[in-house]
């Protein structure tokens, strides 16, 4: 009767710690439209002057993330948060990412890393269109990057992550990859133990027509549309075939990491060469994007993420 009595208690130990952990989720941060709009409204205002790297005004926007990893409970990577380019022409500027990052809270699992990413910069102006010459580049990639300030801000404040993740805004992107080329290779130089990079492209407008939320680019080089789909509990991720017709595996910030360290490295984006007419161009606004998707889209990617950093093993494989 005692060790019946005994296991008894065990179960129900367990179940209220199971409860407990639970309880100790902070569902206050789950995302709203208003949440992601106050981000890209920040991002894409005209005051920063369309964030060209190594301008004032992407600066402000350097500022902007440093203050949200703070409030959220996001350390520093490295001494700082500030990042500074080696591979910027200085007569440009300085050009730095912001990168972030939480350890993880497994004693085994938090020595491998999860890189979340999007570039933050865009390319300051462009053809005219009356008056208006800012290209806001709210789409391109404040849509990106509100998705991984949320991401940060819901790790920060539940620490749910049994791996270690980096939360990696980049800069000089649409000068051909210098930020992430940038910390690609530093990281890789610090025998960074990587298990895979998530990034975010151009997440503000929904697609049509399609039975998936995001595509993922090179979809056929690994499993993660599958991976993220089963965490999802519904088709969050598929193929589109204009990504790998136009090469976008090779054209975002996941790419420098796939070249460095040959782990799944990959970009989710919702834009599909039918749903958006603005890309580089002075009409990229915060009005033009849809917030209710944006939302919808990042709380859906949440549990994904989570799943992805707490698995025992490392599931996504390339193929």
């Amino acid at each position: 009767m005692r060790k019946i009595l005994y296991f008894l208690a065990i179960i129900m130990l367990g179940s209220c710690t199971t409860q407990a952990q639970q309880n100790s989720v902070d569902h206050s941060v789950a995302v709203t439209p208003t949440s992601v709009e106050k981000i890209v409204s920040f991002l894409a205002s005209d005051d920063l002057q369309g964030r060209m790297s190594g301008s004032e005004g992407i600066a402000e926007a350097a500022t902007f993330i440093e203050n949200s990893f703070k409030s959220s409970g996001v350390k520093p990577y490295f001494l700082s948060y500030r990042d500074t380019l080696t591979n910027f022409d200085a007569k440009n500027g300085v050009a730095y990412n912001v990168v972030g990052y939480i350890e993880g809270n497994d004693p085994v699992l938090k020595n491998e890393f999860i890189i979340l990413g999007a570039h933050y910069d865009h390319i300051g102006k462009a053809k005219a269109n009356g008056d208006d010459v800012i290209a806001n580049g709210a789409n391109d990639n404040a849509s990106g990057t509100s998705a991984v300030m949320e991401f940060a801000r819901y790790f920060g404040k539940n620490k749910t992550n049994k791996r270690s993740i980096i939360f990696a805004l980049f800069s000089a992107e649409e000068m051909g990859l210098l930020g992430s080329k940038h910390l690609a290779t530093k990281l890789k130089e610090e025998s960074l133990n990587l298990y895979t990079m998530l990034n975010f492209e151009m997440i503000g407008i929904p697609m049509k027509d399609k039975d998936y939320l995001a595509y993922v680019t090179g979809f056929n080089e690994s499993n993660l549309a599958e991976v993220s789909n089963k965490y999802a509990g519904e088709n969050i991720a598929g193929f589109l075939p204009k990504a790998g017709e136009f090469r976008l595996f090779m054209r975002s910030d996941n790419y420098p990491f796939h070249q460095e360290f040959n782990v799944p490295s990959q970009t989710y984006s919702t834009f599909d060469f039918t749903n958006f007419a603005h890309y580089h161009q002075v009409g990229d606004e915060t009005e033009a994007m849809d917030f209710d998707h944006m939302a919808s889209l990042i709380n859906k990617f949440v549990p994904v993420l989570e799943s992805i950093a707490n698995a025992k093993t490392k599931e996504i494989k390339y193929n």
